[in-house]
């Protein structure tokens, strides 16, 4: 059976569902409801829409509480276990320092700006309180960026495959969940793009299923005086990272690989034994241009050698298509331990599409290659 790509536009990037029918029209019936989920998340949770859950917490900061819903609760929950397993550096409220970066400019953000906005960004200072949620700092924000991207592509690969898809990807700029091999069985082969050579390939990844994303220092940034300037913040000092050039790491669902991907940018020179003890594959590049892998039959360079004693997060595989995931996450777990996020129902689609804001910058990092 023929494959066929559907592209439409969401979250300020170009995305496309990609799967096996007998003709385009097919195909493009097929994934409507994979799009319109996409297209249902980013309306609900872009922190662009003034009418999103993220911009109603947002606009009462300092004041009242804000009721969530499950969907909402669960992305809280999963944003929180994500801070732990990070040591803190994985910070939803660390979106207000980009109003400090110009990344259209070449120019710095001066000391006096960021300690204005450092005093706004914390986790830890979050009120949550049953299903309702407080900002207590007048100028505190969330921001689900770090991880929307990813988890709409698993919201939408998840529908697709409980109306019988069983073959294709979504791709949403770069972020990836595969849905099954091609039609004869063989491996969908995605490219990871090249820190320093634009159209050019780092590696090739052979998938079947789960999710691919990536972390890196190339798509948005500013050079000024011979440095680069990414667009991967430190909450802790309000400054870029820059560390890795690029982190790609495939997982079971397309939110994990994304936040532990991050998570290794934020962590700089500890996002090594991160990685590794994740337990996920991962290709990285450092500052200094040196390739690093736990995947020696990718044909990369390998650095493995144990890295501390702290257990390596096993994350659960994806479930059966069909099976209804609990609506809930676990209680948090202790810090070290493997989060495993369960996400709601599918809620209706088909509801009116969306103004194409973003979750984040965009970052078409990996692409087919076939």
């Amino acid at each position: 059976m023929p494959v066929h790509r559907v592209p439409f536009a969401a979250m300020a990037s170009t995305c496309e569902v990609v799967l096996s029918a007998p003709s385009l029209a097919d195909a493009q019936r097929l994934a409507q409801p994979g799009i319109d989920e996409v297209l249902r998340v980013e309306r609900t949770f872009s922190r662009y829409r003034p009418d999103s859950i993220v911009s109603r917490i947002n606009a009462a900061a300092g004041g009242d509480w804000v009721a969530c819903d499950e969907e909402t609760l669960s992305l809280l929950n999963f944003a929180d276990q994500m801070h732990q397993q990070s040591g803190g550096v994985f910070d939803i409220t660390s979106g207000v320092l980009r109003q400090a970066w110009n990344f259209g400019q070449t120019s710095l953000p001066s000391a006096e700006q960021l300690a204005a906005l450092l005093p706004l960004v914390g986790w830890a200072q979050v009120q949550r309180e049953g299903t309702r949620i407080r900002l207590p700092r007048v100028g505190m924000a969330l921001d689900f960026g770090g991880f929307g991207k990813e988890y709409a592509a698993d919201r939408a690969a998840a529908l697709l495959q409980q109306t019988g898809v069983q073959h294709g990807y979504v791709n949403l700029g770069g972020d990836m969940r595969l849905m099954g091999p091609k039609p004869d069985g063989a491996p969908w082969v995605m490219g990871i793009q090249h820190p320093r050579g634009r159209g050019q390939l780092l590696a090739t990844q052979h998938l079947t299923t789960g999710g691919l994303a990536t972390s890196g220092d190339y798509e948005r940034y500013i050079e000024v005086g011979g440095q680069r300037y990414c667009h991967v913040l430190n909450p802790r000092t309000g400054w870029p990272v820059n560390h890795w050039r690029t982190v790609s790491v495939t997982a079971p669902l397309a939110v994990l690989a994304g936040c532990v991907a991050t998570i290794a940018m934020l962590l700089e020179a500890d996002g090594l034994a991160f990685l590794h003890r994740s337990g996920h594959p991962f290709i990285a590049v450092d500052h200094t241009g040196q390739l690093f892998t736990n995947r020696p039959e990718g044909g990369a360079p390998t650095n493995a050698s144990p890295v501390g004693a702290a257990p390596s997060p096993r994350f659960p595989e994806p479930l059966p298509v069909g099976a209804a995931p609990p609506p809930r996450f676990p209680e948090p777990l202790p810090v070290g331990a493997a989060p495993s996020p369960r996400f709601p129902e599918p809620l209706p689609v088909g509801a009116a599409p969306s103004p194409r804001m973003p979750f984040a910058s965009p970052a078409p990092a990996n692409a087919p290659t076939h």
